[in-house]
């Protein structure tokens, strides 16, 4: 039995041109290498039509480059995890097209700021979590599963503080475009204390005294100086300089009735 290849006829276009961008047939990409200490490499990618970053980085690896190394999970906006910066701007790779950023054909993509590079495209994240637990991010509760559900009401003024913040997924975003965090690396970061805000408002926590004694120190939210970068760049459209804010009324309340002695 013969195996058929089948090829293109002469002159006609490539199986993907239909879908080339009227804008420029190609696309001029600067991709990061290796460590902090890594350099940029340029290669040459078609520019298709509904294209993503996403996709021109999955086109590198696949049929230029099989070493790159980059995260990515769900490629629709929901965990995160393809964040990068992108023309000197931390984005979701899989929710920025091509178009809005690279209208004259050329992109520049490199990791997140503010994290330390495992390789290429990937950072280290586990100082970002860490920063979560110094803020006391997790839920602590006084009732078992032997007890009846909590009701919260949804139109009372807790709940929906807590509404405006409880959608951040850790993407890292506003963590990479924080100006503090740049100079000043303990800052808990503004994903962290929107974490710690949100819980503030849960009326079903017990751990409040504790969190705000956390977030109350040189790291925590009154080193923000409010640029409103993380706010401005969150994919999620979320508020963390607002979070922040709170934190800020908060803890100020809490020193004030002696709450965050000892």
């Amino acid at each position: 039995m013969t195996e058929r290849i089948l090829m293109p006829e002469p002159g006609l276009p490539p199986p993907h041109a239909s879908r080339l961008s009227p804008h420029s047939r190609t696309l001029s990409v600067r991709v990061w290498r290796g460590t902090e200490s890594g350099h940029f490499q340029s290669f040459e990618v078609p520019r298709l039509e509904s294209q993503t970053v996403l996709d021109v980085v999955t086109d590198i690896q696949r049929r230029l480059d099989p070493t790159l190394a980059y995260r990515f999970a769900c490629r629709v906006g929901m965990c995160g995890s393809c964040a990068m910066t992108v023309n000197g701007r931390a984005r979701w790779t899989c929710r920025t097209h091509i178009d809005k950023v690279a209208e004259d054909g050329r992109l520049e993509i490199a990791p997140l700021n503010n994290l330390p590079v495992v390789r290429d495209l990937v950072t280290d994240m586990s100082g970002f979590f860490d920063k979560w637990a110094k803020a006391r991010g997790q839920f602590r509760g006084a009732t078992t599963r032997r007890d009846d559900f909590a009701r919260v009401p949804p139109a009372s003024p807790a709940r929906r503080l807590a509404d405006a913040a409880i959608e951040c997924i850790g993407c890292g975003v506003c963590y990479s475009s924080c100006d503090v965090v740049a100079w000043k690396p303990d800052y808990l970061g503004p994903a962290a204390l929107n974490r710690a805000w949100t819980l503030v408002n849960d009326v079903r926590d017990t751990g409040n005294r504790e969190r705000l004694a956390a977030v109350a120190g040189d790291a925590g939210c009154h080193a923000c100086h409010t640029h409103m970068s993380c706010t401005e760049r969150c994919p999620a459209k979320l508020a963390p300089t607002a979070s922040i804010a709170g934190l800020k009324r908060a803890t100020a309340i809490a020193s004030l009735r002696g709450e965050l002695e000892g």
